[in-house]
């Protein structure tokens, strides 16, 4: 409902206010500020490294060679998470480099999304290791290993380039299979998943959005 404000005549001498326009400079910073944040909650995070992503599959198909080699679990799961922290290696330096590359900040509004939401499924899959590993479910660790690993890139895949959330649904696939095969497939699905998809779908992420 529209509100009347009374006019309030001036007195004898007085004369009469008029309000003060905003300076044009002003209204134009804000103009170009509410522009700006609407451009970036909009924009999605496009720093994600194709070339990385396919150094990181090949570096996952060597592990998968070499952890299949093993004969005692301590062994098998060094390897794997050594190519865990080979990879997120691998992934930071070369997202950082296409970010500067292309200006932009890994923690601008889709960048810092898509790592709150990454986040959270790896916690919980660095939880569930160790309690699938004294409850003696240390075969079904391959399929919670891509289940989780495929929903963190969904969720934070949702804030970047088409690609990304698919290849997540496609560990989700796999991961499920896993959880459900014999046991003895584990390494052949983890070097499918960590080793092929990356491959593929980094290859994809540099030929057609770059880097």
């Amino acid at each position: 409902m529209a509100v009347v404000h009374p006019f309030e005549k001036p007195q004898a001498g007085e004369s009469p206010r008029t309000e003060e326009p905003p300076a044009l400079h002003d209204r134009a910073m804000d103009n170009l500020r509410f522009i700006r944040e609407a451009m970036e909650r909009a924009s999605a995070f496009t720093a994600v490294p194709g070339w990385g992503q396919v150094a990181i599959g090949v570096t996952a198909l060597f592990a998968a060679l070499v952890a299949s080699q093993q004969r005692a679990f301590a062994d098998w799961f060094a390897v794997w998470m050594a190519e865990a922290l080979v990879s997120a290696c691998i992934a930071g330096w070369t997202m950082y480099r296409k970010a500067h590359a292309s200006d932009t900040s890994l923690l601008s509004r889709p960048g810092r999304k898509l790592i709150i939401n990454l986040t959270p499924p790896m916690v919980v899959g660095g939880l569930l290791t160790v309690v699938f590993y004294r409850a003696g479910l240390s075969a079904q660790l391959p399929g919670l290993w891509l289940l989780l690993y495929g929903t963190g890139v969904v969720t934070g895949g949702a804030f970047s380039v088409r690609p990304v959330p698919f290849m997540g649904l496609c560990f989700m696939f796999l991961g499920a299979g896993a959880l459900f095969l014999p046991d003895v497939w584990g390494d052949a699905l983890m070097a499918a998943g960590f080793g092929l998809l990356h491959i593929i779908f980094g290859l994809h992420i540099a030929r057609n959005y770059g880097g």
